[in-house]
């Protein structure tokens, strides 16, 4: 029917059964997988006959609590693909010796290792910190929700339409083989010429649109519905640093979307932006790639550092140390950030003032970081410490991360940048603060934040195994890699010559069986934690006896979070109105009016991920429809949208009564 090419190019632009890697085992394994793995959940939720209630209550969801743990669970899935790609790049590296090129062809090779920082950043870590965020801040504050709650649905949606489409080029396609920041001219269309780097680019754009989103909603949240009382000195440590984030990712992302439109227009129309001819040049692309990039470490660390602040003050029973500095060093951090891009590329030749003046920005940059590593110490000292899994995950970060930022300053100095510029002990040194800072505090937060959203803690002693398991296999696996750095070992390759280089790399594919393990009992815990959800229910609602407002709340927390508004005096919310003789009303609530949920939110994305599947392949039609199909379904819902669900007063009143007795225990 379709046999003349012309009209198959017109329908299908260039996609072919070719696209089809069913030449390569490794990804025809992966894909049985994947396929007996999705069809087993799909016979599993309809056993349970559980779709009605995943449809009604979690897909279409606009409540921040929700929206947040469905952040969370991304990017627990996302980290187990990505760290699947980690023990493979490990594993090549590990055998690819005397001649053996190992089980990875280089193409294969270059794709997973893109994959993998390309996952682990803007599908892993970002999800995490977005969750946490969007769980969190509104608890907080005393809010009720966020202040565009259907915005927040439609950003969550965006992000996993990112996450499928770059999970898509595992079976259709190609990823792109140019590393995780997609430098030019390699990742032009003489050097890339297939859809690897076109999966990258939309990927990314329609991912970085929900972060954007939720971004702008955040800074808007946190601005703007503060409980009464809640001055800006008052809000908790966490809350500090989502403002510091978000503010940093309004600022950031945008940079990061006019770079990828730029490359974009490079691939598509033959523009010469970042070519070395014609007037452009890929020195700008680098430029404005880190300028964004290194702003987004810090929406990476900030975060962290706020569940690390919470954590601490509340497992040392005591008032964090230096409150009024804590908040300043964030905002510092928060500036700085934008001053310390070129530390990336001293050796891109811009001369000695400039890499003078970056040198010195990084390491001044290292002093804030350093004044909330000492506040976290003078918190524990003296302080009644109690070693439970969070507290655990704290002290491993404090020890790792204190390793990272030296070695960083050690980065920072131009000439000894210059020997290690491009070398394994990068890789270390990147991994040391973003495994030891970013995912140790995620882990933390899950393990800390837990009870309050399910309303039974996570149990101990797997808890403690998986903590165990990823901080040794940290050491593991990233120590030897400064050793082959200092040796001259260069990242990004598949096959050594050197056999005196081997043995370092079987330490580190040790290393990385033992993360692997600690992965997995992270899940086992999860698992083992549902099972024993009775046994495990704490009845007071808040097991840690935490100080900030969201542990006033019942856990997990009603649809509306509180039934009446807050008044803070303190910044430790709670703590200061458990001193104050807290009492919960019985009576006198009135009827609350939440937004009722939606799917356009969903729906709006399934069309955006339709359409940058369509302009990967060159499909323009689809793509045109498509774009036509959701500014369409956004005006429309725009005018159309029911906004109000109504909770009635008894309601409310039947709920609060409930959990006035066991919050009365908490005072």
């Amino acid at each position: 029917m379709f046999s003349d090419p012309d009209i198959q190019k017109m329908i299908f632009g260039r996609l072919t059964l070719d696209a089809i890697p069913y030449h390569e085992p490794i990804l025809v394994a992966t894909f049985a997988a994947v396929a007996v793995g999705g069809l087993a959940v799909v016979a599993l939720i309809t056993y349970l006959k559980f779709w009605g209630p995943l449809w009604h209550n979690w897909v279409t969801s606009i409540d921040h609590k929700k929206i947040g743990i469905m952040y969370i669970i991304l990017a627990i899935v996302m980290l187990l693909r990505g760290f699947a790609d980690a023990i493979m790049m490990r594993l090549q590296q590990a055998i690819a010796f005397n001649g053996n090129e190992g089980y990875l062809p280089p193409f294969h090779y270059d794709q997973v290792f893109t994959a993998h920082g390309v996952i682990m950043i803007f599908f892993v870590a970002m999800p995490f910190v977005t969750g946490f965020m969007n769980f969190v801040v509104p608890l907080q504050i005393g809010a009720r929700d966020v202040s565009f709650p259907f915005l927040n649905n439609f950003s969550f949606w965006m992000t996993t339409a990112g996450a499928i489409i770059v999970m898509l080029s595992l079976f259709v396609g190609e990823f792109a083989r140019t590393g995780w920041l997609a430098y030019p001219p390699l990742s032009g269309a003489a050097y890339s010429p297939g859809v690897g780097v076109d999966y990258y680019i939309w990927g990314l754009q329609i991912a970085g649109v929900g972060t954007t989103l939720s971004g702008i909603n955040l800074i808007a949240t946190i601005v703007k519905m503060r409980a009464p009382g809640m001055t800006f000195m008052k809000m908790p440590i966490f809350t500090w640093t989502a403002l510091c984030t978000n503010i940093l990712i309004v600022a950031s992302f945008p940079i990061l979307t006019a770079t990828l439109v730029l490359m974009t227009l490079d691939r598509y129309i033959g523009t010469n932006f970042f070519t070395n001819d014609l007037g452009g040049n890929p020195m700008m692309y680098v430029n404005l790639i880190w300028i964004w990039g290194h702003p987004e470490v810090y929406i990476l660390i900030l975060p962290a550092f706020g569940i690390f602040s919470e954590i601490v003050a509340t497992f040392s029973s005591k008032r964090l140390f230096g409150y009024a500095s804590m908040v300043y060093a964030t905002c510092v951090i928060m500036v700085l950030s934008y001053v310390v891009w070129l530390h990336h590329f001293f050796t891109m030749g811009s001369g000695a003032s400039v890499n003078a003046f970056f040198g010195i920005t990084t390491m001044i940059i290292s002093i804030p970081t350093g004044a909330k590593l000492f506040n976290w110490l003078f918190t524990i000292y003296r302080g009644r410490v109690r070693y439970d899994v969070p507290m655990l995950w704290t002290i491993g970060f404090m020890v790792t991360f204190t390793i990272g930022g030296m070695t960083g300053v050690m980065l920072a100095v131009p000439p000894a940048d210059f020997v290690l510029h491009n070398s394994l002990f990068l890789i270390a040194h990147f991994h040391n603060v973003i495994i030891g800072g970013v995912l140790f505090g995620m882990l933390a937060g899950v393990n800390y934040w837990f009870p309050k959203a399910f309303g039974f803690k996570l149990d101990e002693f797997w808890g403690k195994m998986s903590f165990w398991f990823w901080l040794i296999g940290f050491y593991f696996a990233f120590m030897p890699l400064y050793v082959l750095g200092l040796m001259g070992v260069t990242r990004r390759v598949s096959q050594f010559e050197d056999p005196s280089l081997q043995i370092w790399f079987v330490i580190a594919a040790f290393g990385a069986v033992l993360i692997a393990i600690g992965i997995a009992c992270f899940l086992i815990q999860l698992v083992v934690s549902f099972r024993r959800r009775e046994e495990l229910k704490d009845e007071t609602g808040d097991p840690w006896n935490g100080r900030t407002l969201e542990w006033s709340t019942s856990s997990p927390p009603p649809q509306y979070n509180f039934a009446f508004t807050p008044i803070v005096y303190d910044h430790d919310g709670w703590y200061d109105m458990k001193e104050r003789g807290y009492v919960r009303p019985l009576e006198g609530y009135i009827p609350i009016h939440m937004p009722k949920n939606t799917g356009m939110g969903a729906i709006l994305a399934f069309f955006a991920l339709i359409c940058g599947f369509a302009l990967i392949w060159y499909i323009w039609w689809l793509a045109a429809v498509t774009f036509v199909i959701m500014i369409g379904l956004g005006i429309w819902h725009t005018f159309n949208y029911d906004r109000d669900f109504h909770i009635p007063a008894e309601e409310v009143t039947a709920v609060e009564n409930e959990r006035t007795e066991l919050l009365a225990k908490q005072v």
